[in-house]
């Protein structure tokens, strides 16, 4: 993979301590469980490091998101993390932090319609097909690929919603899924309540899901909770999400959730953190920094309980 070398005269040292940089880091979200953990993450790694941030959260409003880019640009912090609203508005975040010759990595969410990043700017994150196919492959095998199934998408037009889903319709369109008839998929936009209604309302309408695959696992768990109300033992249904947070694995290991998918909070906290440290400071750096995803299953959940 290509690297850059941005031209600078000064040395940095990496010790804790040495740095008196600020980032400002943009997230779409503070409530939400997974990018919970990747704040708490970049927050400790930040502290390790004697490097100040500032997070703003832009509350799901791509407009606020801008203004708080431009806040940091005004202010005259050394870098800044974005976790984009939506990957779409990834060009115009992109242009402002290039203006001004602000570094810029964006965290988790790939930015669309970038096909490459201007020189100061860099992606950390996973791959969201890898995620979809994991989940969608382990619940085919585990429903012998049969069964009416429903699908939880994320917020559309985000990155995680489109690639996770594309996986997975790729996955049940194989001919060992093909018995796998998706009754429905509708947005619950990553969130628990929201999840938690629209399955009450498939349950309602007459469906009998044999599995539900959600683009995460806060609508699997909403999923489950409807699941539960209605009477539905969990026996009779395959239950899948994706990001392995610790509400997840505790559903998993009770029985409930079925397939999750680890995604690493403190790989991408931290790398985001590491990355945009490396440009502000003049050092190579590789502006797109995969971190993989992993299946969780009952078999080696245990591995997983003690992960961030």
């Amino acid at each position: 993979m290509k690297k850059f070398l941005l031209a600078t005269t000064m040395t940095f040292a990496l010790a804790a301590g040495a740095s008196a940089e600020t980032i400002g880091v943009a997230m779409s979200l503070f409530d939400d469980n997974y990018l919970t953990v990747l704040r708490q993450n970049m927050q400790k790694h930040a502290d390790a490091l004697g490097v100040t941030v500032q997070m703003e959260d832009a509350q799901g409003d791509i407009a606020r998101q801008q203004s708080q880019i431009e806040n940091f640009v005004a202010a005259g912090v050394d870098g800044i993390i974005v976790m984009l609203v939506d990957a779409d508005s990834g060009k115009a975040m992109s242009d402002i932090a290039e203006r001004a010759g602000v570094p810029l990595v964006f965290v988790n969410m790939l930015p669309a319609n970038m096909e490459t990043f201007p020189e100061k700017q860099a992606w950390v994150g996973s791959n969201e097909e890898q995620a979809g196919n994991l989940e969608a492959s382990e619940v085919c095998k585990l429903v012998e690929g049969k069964g009416d199934t429903v699908i939880l998408l994320g917020q559309l037009g985000t990155t995680g919603q489109r690639g996770r889903t594309k996986a997975t319709e790729e996955v049940l369109a194989m001919d060992a899924c093909s018995g796998m008839k998706v009754l429905d998929q509708q947005t619950a936009n990553w969130m628990r309540t929201p999840a938690l209604d629209l399955m009450t309302n498939w349950i309602t309408s007459g469906m009998q899901p044999k599995a539900v695959i959600a683009n995460n696992d806060e609508m699997a768990l909403g999923a489950i909770q409807a699941l539960k109300s209605a009477g539905v033992s969990m026996d009779d249904v395959v239950i899948a999400g994706v990001d392995a947070t610790q509400d997840a694995l505790a559903a998993m290991k009770a029985g409930d959730l079925d397939v999750t998918v680890y995604q690493s909070a403190k790989g991408q906290g931290e790398g985001s953190l590491d990355t945009v440290l490396k440009i502000a400071r003049g050092e190579y750096f590789e502006p797109m920094v995969t971190v993989p995803f992993e299946l969780v299953t009952p078999a080696n959940l245990d591995q997983y309980l003690s992960k961030n």
